[in-house]
């Protein structure tokens, strides 16, 4: 009862069973007293005495959290949360893990609670890709050691490849850029395993989760996984009955750049363009119509350059005959 109310959206697994407890849920005409009751195909479930629709299909979002957003629905301390910050028209999504506070960058948003939980599991050895920027000293000989994993204050975690990327010194230690990979995100395990290395995380940047990356997401902004690539990527993980059909996303932010694409789309290649214009060949101009009587306006002249001659080419100067050498021979000329 609780998986399928969860799966259509109604409330979290947790908050069904607040409704059960106060008698708020019945099936087929009858009050549930208990979250443990199974639910048939056709049955019908109210709540409140409204009729709970079927559970849609698997759907999924790539959202890039700002600083500043709790990760969670509702926050005890009146923090501001992620889901509070998403735009209107979505339908009710949990997260794929978690990001804290602090912590920016990708986070996935599914309506599938058993696709999130397999997700997150370490068993299914998903990749977390991260960038972090810490303050500190240490060398890339001791980052190699924690691919043989590392135990903080009890807890112990697993392989984590990290990757020196920049280095910059200060008067108060050096500011590093570190490339961190793992599978099994712990809460606030990059953290953690840094301060016991005596490293101060002062940025954290997830770049991407399993196959999906934070690509060009501007913070703040989110954008609907098509169905295509959910069933291409993530089928072993979906019931069969609960994967998506067609290749469009049925969620498109308007007000996002570059809205009215699809999901993962691309602009049109100048070689595509060009194919598209041989296609469709335009039209030839057409010639401005002129009123009877009227003269076509005469094309201004253009201005005459004069052409230069090319300098003679330099060479030996010729000497022609001289004027006695061209006098006819005979004798005198005669004047007439």
């Amino acid at each position: 009862m609780a998986k399928a109310l969860a799966r259509a959206g109604v409330a979290s697994r947790r908050e069904v069973e607040k409704l059960i407890e106060a008698g708020r849920v019945a099936l087929n005409g009858k009050l549930v007293t208990t979250p443990a009751t199974k639910v048939e195909p056709g049955d019908i479930l109210t709540v409140d005495g409204a009729v709970v629709n079927e559970a849609e299909p698997t759907r999924l979002f790539r959202y890039h959290k700002p600083v500043g957003l709790v990760t969670t629905h509702k926050d005890p301390k009146g923090r501001p949360t992620v889901f509070e910050a998403l735009p209107p028209g979505l339908p009710r999504l949990i997260s794929v893990g978690r990001l804290d506070l602090n912590s920016e960058g990708l986070l996935l948003l599914t309506n599938d609670g058993e696709l999130a939980r397999a997700l997150e599991l370490p068993a299914t050895g998903v990749v977390r890709r991260y960038r972090v920027r810490a303050r500190g000293r240490i060398t890339q000989e001791r980052l190699d050691r924690l691919k043989d994993g590392i135990t903080v204050e009890g807890v112990r975690y697993g392989s984590i490849d990290a990757r020196i990327d920049k280095v910059k010194d200060g008067s108060q230690g050096a500011n590093i850029w570190i490339s961190v990979t793992l599978t099994e995100g712990k809460n606030r395990e990059i953290r953690r395993v840094f301060k016991a290395l005596d490293l101060h995380v002062s940025r954290l940047i997830r770049l991407s989760y399993g196959p999906f990356a934070l690509g060009t997401l501007e913070s703040g902004q989110v954008e609907e996984v098509g169905p295509r690539v959910i069933r291409e990527q993530l089928s072993e993980l979906i019931a069969p009955e609960n994967l998506p059909k067609g290749d469009r996303p049925q969620w498109v932010n308007k007000a996002a750049p570059g809205a009215g694409r699809r999901a993962g789309s691309k602009a049109p290649s100048p070689a595509s363009a060009r194919a598209a214009t041989v296609e469709t060949p335009a039209e030839p101009p057409r010639k401005k119509a002129y009123k009877p009587g009227w003269a076509k306006p005469k094309l201004a002249p253009k201005p005459h350059t004069p052409k230069r001659k090319a300098p003679a080419k330099p060479g030996p100067a010729v000497v022609g005959p001289t004027r006695a050498a061209r006098q006819p021979t005979g004798g005198p000329r005669r004047r007439g």
